[in-house]
């Protein structure tokens, strides 16, 4: 089985439009929350969000071709393309036939479907009036369609939608057709645009999102006694995968191995975790199963930790299942509390906080911890507030979506 290894980083978050400004926030534990921009929200019941700073969509594609993609596309070729810059590839010298692209997103183009249906609710024709860009803008594939387009990649290209966990699938997918052989590189990730009305609405009428209007900054609290909800964030995340003795050849950087990757159900409930963790747990037993390594391996778990009352006690419960004694020794931390939830692109916005562990040998915090919650258990390193210098060896990646979708991505220290 082929040996699989990350090669390239690109970033575009609430925290860093790029991976290196990212990666510095993150250990800095800045809070990428605020006061909603993109709309006017002071009727709703959240009226803040992580949005992205200074992203400008002009800077790096023509008008034009910018208002042909809803922003969930045009997130996806940012960090698809600062990703290819970052790992040297030379298109002129790859074979176009086993590259690929494999990307995830949650819901596709939000704000698309929903101007154009506010658009054709208030038409005064007696058919109303679509644009003809409305598919091909809102369809959740399309991302990766475009990625594949701008890089000439004409390998495998799909789209994985799994709700959060969708970049985890896409990163997971990846690395098993990498180890299959039938492809030496993927592009692989997710984007996810979904501050909008409707995103903000439906998101709080479901009671999902924190309301702490007064307090924006520290709204995002996973493992907090006065935690109340998530932080809707919105951005993207790439990762350039690239079979080992193929990056080997051309003396590509390498970040990390991929030794280990989990897939499971909770077949429990549409939104709610298993409440006692029972499909985390299976998922990250799969993947230390897959990565042939023992629980005591790991030394820092970067969870999926929402910030939702049910979700972060279920998350605890399975770490401790699975460790064991070794729960009290490895660093966990949920940099939600940072970008917010980025839904159908946490799973690569994550995976990369957690190989930038592996790189700056520190694990980012959970910021906005405040006040201790009985039901966790606070004797678990969750690397409250403050960044902690670790060496790592090995990290794992936790992600959850709706529908009861369980992911974990283990990394390994390089180590030719």
């Amino acid at each position: 089985m082929n040996r699989v290894v990350v090669t390239g980083i690109g970033a575009l978050t609430p925290i860093g439009n790029t991976y290196a400004a990212y990666s510095e926030n993150l250990l800095k534990g800045k809070s990428g929350a605020g006061p909603i921009t993109k709309f006017d929200a002071s009727h709703f019941k959240t009226r803040f969000a992580c949005e992205l700073k200074d992203f400008q969509v002009e800077e790096f594609m023509h008008k034009r071709e910018a208002r042909r993609l809803d922003p969930f596309s045009q997130y996806a070729l940012v960090v698809a393309e600062e990703a290819m810059q970052d790992s040297g590839l030379d298109l002129d010298s790859i074979d176009l036939d086993t590259s690929g692209v494999i990307w995830g997103s949650g819901i596709g183009g939000f704000l698309t479907i929903e101007n154009e249906v506010a658009a054709a609710a208030t038409s005064t024709s007696d058919t109303p009036r679509y644009s003809p860009f409305l598919i091909p803008k809102l369809i959740a594939d399309i991302a990766p369609g475009h990625i594949s387009m701008k890089f000439g990649f004409r390998g495998l290209n799909y789209a994985t939608v799994s709700a959060c966990a969708s970049a985890s699938h896409a990163i997971i997918n990846a690395t098993d057709y990498i180890r299959l052989g039938r492809a030496k590189i993927i592009i692989c990730g997710g984007s996810e645009a979904a501050i909008t009305k409707a995103g903000i609405g439906g998101f709080s009428s479901m009671k999902a999102l924190s309301e702490r209007n007064d307090d924006p900054l520290t709204a995002s609290r996973p493992f907090d006694a006065e935690r109340d909800g998530f932080v809707l964030g919105e951005g993207a995340g790439g990762l350039i995968l690239e079979e080992y003795e193929h990056a080997k050849a051309r003396g590509a950087k390498i970040y990390a191995e991929i030794v280990g990757v989990g897939m499971t159900a909770d077949a429990h409930h549409i939104t709610a975790p298993h409440p006692e963790g029972l499909g985390a747990k299976n998922v990250m037993e799969a993947a230390l199963k897959d990565a042939k390594i023992s629980p005591d391996k790991i030394d820092y778990i970067n969870v999926h930790g929402t910030s939702t009352p049910l979700g972060d006690i279920a998350e605890q419960t399975a770490i401790k299942r699975v460790f064991g004694d070794h729960a009290y020794k490895l660093n966990i931390s949920s940099t939600k509390s940072m970008t917010g939830h980025l839904l159908g692109a946490a799973g690569a916005v994550e995976a990369i906080a957690g190989l930038v562990a592996v790189q700056e040998n520190a694990i980012p915090p959970t910021i906005n911890h405040f006040t201790d919650d009985e039901a966790i258990d606070n004797k678990l390193n969750f690397t409250f507030n403050t960044a902690q210098e670790r060496k790592i060896n090995y990290v794992a990646s936790n992600t959850f979506g709706f529908g009861g979708h369980n992911t974990t991505v283990i990394f390994k220290r390089f180590i030719s």
